[in-house]
């Protein structure tokens, strides 16, 4: 018969297995991103702007930029956008029916002309009250309309764009001015790409000049590093692996670049996800593969999109639940694509990585966490456990962190001063002090509300970027 103690046991083996497992899989992850970002950054120097210049073969980006009460910091990010190194490009803001003057910032800042809305709608979108253009500047387009999220933001520029690549970007980031030169030239490459995404990094801290981040510095707080580091971990070592593999189903809702018919084809974002960045990935592998067209999502590790992160609690738990939310449904809406082999590598690695290891994950790594007290509490706390526990759930996941900022460091060389970088691998024991526990909580949380169909958006505050001033990003 089963004992409680028989039962703790074959607990602490599975999560045990589970930490094995996981840890192991981003470590050879990692060893293929070393490998490959190597062989990147030997064929494209990043410093080789003027041959980039030279490349004739670009297609036009229309950059769509939804915002929604984002007076603080939308008219640096629009500066910014237009002063891009690109051939030919458009910019298209999305006002969606904003509570604060948000849109009167707009009309003063680029002296807009209200012009006829576009007459061919492909994407049914709540009702675009005008559509503006700039007197001063030709290729920027504004529109206003009534809310309806940002999904249903992003469906309205798409059919007011005129060009054959969008590119999204979050209203409160900014994109280096060759970042587009460097992803787009993905597309002119290969014509099977369908979508492609850049590394984002974080603001915060950095020094910005008239809205150009200028000197990329660590963050002043703990819990800013800790995400820092989870941003250059998550970015180096796992989606550079994944995209290699073609099972890549995340692109960053704020930095990402598609190609406009395989969406339309596919009907735009859905509107009733929280996670319309994933869930449009996924489809598009989806319908690709249905169509035997095998398009490619890629990840392009030198275009650099600077976005705020959370800096406050509130905001970054609400941020954490949303992306569990989001990651859960859109998992649940294509999950025939589970080691469905008609699907490829998505289906049989890409689908199964993610329900594993991001979907299953904090239920696990919560569970390991609790089991300890209960343990102790039962008096079936064994020395060996808790030492492989610690070596394999924490040590080993360090180990990684270091290796991912080294990594990033010797290929890209991020931060100038040495003493950023010493603070970003500070981070790396930091994040274990309380900081992964709290989110991986927050995910699990997440994943239960999911199942009884609950939560809701929730908003994170944003830090405004001042155009004109010279000064550091709020930490």
């Amino acid at each position: 018969m089963l004992t409680t103690a028989d039962l703790l046991v074959a607990v602490e083996y599975l999560v045990l297995a589970y930490f094995l497992v996981l840890n192991s899989t981003y470590l050879v992850f990692t060893v293929v991103s070393f490998h490959d970002l190597r062989r990147y950054r030997q064929r494209v120097w990043r410093g080789d702007l003027r041959a980039l210049l030279s490349d004739s073969s670009y297609l036009p980006v229309s950059i769509l930029v939804p915002a929604h009460n984002e007076r603080g910091t939308v008219i640096a990010n629009v500066r910014s956008l237009l002063t891009a190194t690109y051939p030919e490009f458009e910019v298209v803001v999305v006002n969606d029916g904003s509570t604060d003057d948000t849109m009167d910032c707009l009309l003063r800042a680029f002296d807009l002309l209200e012009v006829p809305p576009a007459t061919r709608v492909s994407i049914q979108t709540k009702p675009v009250r005008a559509v503006y253009r700039s007197l001063e500047h030709p290729n920027l387009i504004v529109i206003d309309k009534e809310n309806g999220g940002k999904s249903d933001a992003l469906n309205a520029g798409i059919n007011v764009s005129t060009y054959p690549l969008f590119c999204s970007i979050d209203a409160d980031s900014l994109l280096e001015s060759d970042a587009l030169l460097r992803v787009a030239r993905s597309f002119a490459e290969d014509d099977r790409i369908i979508a492609a995404g850049g590394i984002v990094r974080v603001m915060n801290g950095s020094l910005v000049v008239h809205g150009e981040v200028v000197e990329a510095r660590a963050p002043g707080t703990p819990m800013l590093l800790c995400q820092s580091l989870e941003y250059v971990r998550g970015f180096l070592a796992g989606r550079t692996a994944l995209a290699k593999m073609n099972c890549l189903l995340i692109i960053s809702g704020a930095f990402g670049l598609f190609r406009k018919d395989p969406v339309l084809a596919a009907g735009g974002y859905r509107t009733d996800t929280v996670c319309e960045d994933m869930e449009l990935v996924v489809r598009l592998h989806r319908e690709t593969r249905r169509q035997k067209q095998h398009g490619r999502v890629v990840f392009v590790p030198d275009p650099v999109c600077w976005t705020q992160i959370p800096a406050d609690w509130t905001s970054l738990l609400r941020q954490r639940d949303r992306w569990q939310r989001g990651l859960l449904e859109s998992l649940w809406m294509h999950r025939t694509m589970f080691l469905n082999p008609r699907y490829g590598s998505v289906g049989l690695l890409g689908f199964p990585f993610y329900v594993l290891f991001e979907a299953l994950g904090p239920l696990i790594e919560t569970a390991g966490y609790l089991l300890l007290p209960i343990l102790w509490f039962t008096g079936n706390l064994n020395g060996p456990f808790v030492f492989l526990f610690l070596l394999l759930a924490v040590l080993f996941g360090m180990v990684l962190s270091v290796t991912a900022l080294i990594l990033d460091d010797l290929l890209f060389r991020r931060y100038a001063r040495t003493g950023d970088l010493v603070k970003m691998i500070a981070a790396s024991v930091l994040e274990y002090l309380g900081y992964r526990q709290l989110l991986t909580a927050r995910r699990a949380f997440a994943s239960v509300n999911v199942l009884r169909r609950k939560g809701h958006w929730g908003r994170i505050e944003r830090q405004a970027i001042h155009h004109e001033d010279h000064r550091e990003a709020s930490t």
